[in-house]
C-alpha cells in the first residue's frame, strides 16, 4: 500500500505558463521525491506596460511518502 501527500507550489516564467509548471515541477523534484504528478490550479500574469512580463501558476503536487 502507497500513500500520497499534496503540497502547493507556485512557480514563474517569463516566457509561458507551460514553462511555469515545467520549472515548478523540476524544481520540486529536486526536494520532494516520488513525485507522480500535478493539477494547475490557477494562472496569473503579471503586465507591465501594457505587456506580459511574467507567468505564474498554482500547482497542488502529488507524491508518494516512502517507509
Amino acid at each position: 500500500m502507497s500513500v500520497a501527500k499534496v503540497t502547493e507550489v507556485i512557480a514563474s516564467s517569463s516566457k509561458s505558463f507551460d514553462d511555469a509548471v515545467e520549472q515548478g515541477i523540476k524544481r520540486a523534484d529536486k526536494t520532494l521525491k516520488d513525485v507522480k504528478g500535478a493539477w494547475v490550479k490557477d494562472q496569473k500574469v503579471v503586465v507591465d506596460g501594457g505587456k506580459i512580463v511574467e507567468y505564474r501558476v498554482t500547482m497542488k503536487v502529488s507524491f508518494v511518502l516512502k517507509d
